[in-house]
């Protein structure tokens, strides 16, 4: 796995982190919150960007946003507890599988 790979699993995973992030900022009205959530978008967005050196934008992005929200959907059902019926989880499941594939079959870096 190239470090653009690496780069682009950590930006998915720290947009988790900042959607998260935003329902505990209350609007960004408390600080800490909304620091280490602003932090984390920053991280993410800097990350996504050095991957894209390599990866094509269509398969970044695509792969950022689904381990975005399927964390976030995860997130959601642990911590806030959304609900996590059978056909939620499958949908879940299907974003996990695409994004696989797009990692199995993206033809590896740009020129």
């Amino acid at each position: 796995m190239s470090i653009s790979w690496i780069y682009l699993i950590i930006a998915g995973c720290l947009e988790c982190c900042w959607a998260v992030g935003i329902k505990y900022t209350e609007g960004f009205t408390r600080p800490m919150p909304s620091m280490l959530t602003a932090a984390a978008m920053a991280a993410s967005f800097w990350l996504l960007s050095l991957a894209m050196k390599t990866i094509p934008v269509g398969t970044a992005y695509a792969v950022w946003t689904g381990i975005g929200a399927t964390g976030v959907a995860i997130f959601g059902i642990i911590l806030f507890d959304e609900p996590r019926d059978l056909a939620r989880i499958l949908c879940l499941l299907l974003i996990l599988a695409g994004v696989i594939g797009l990692k199995l079959f993206s033809g590896g870096s740009q020129p």
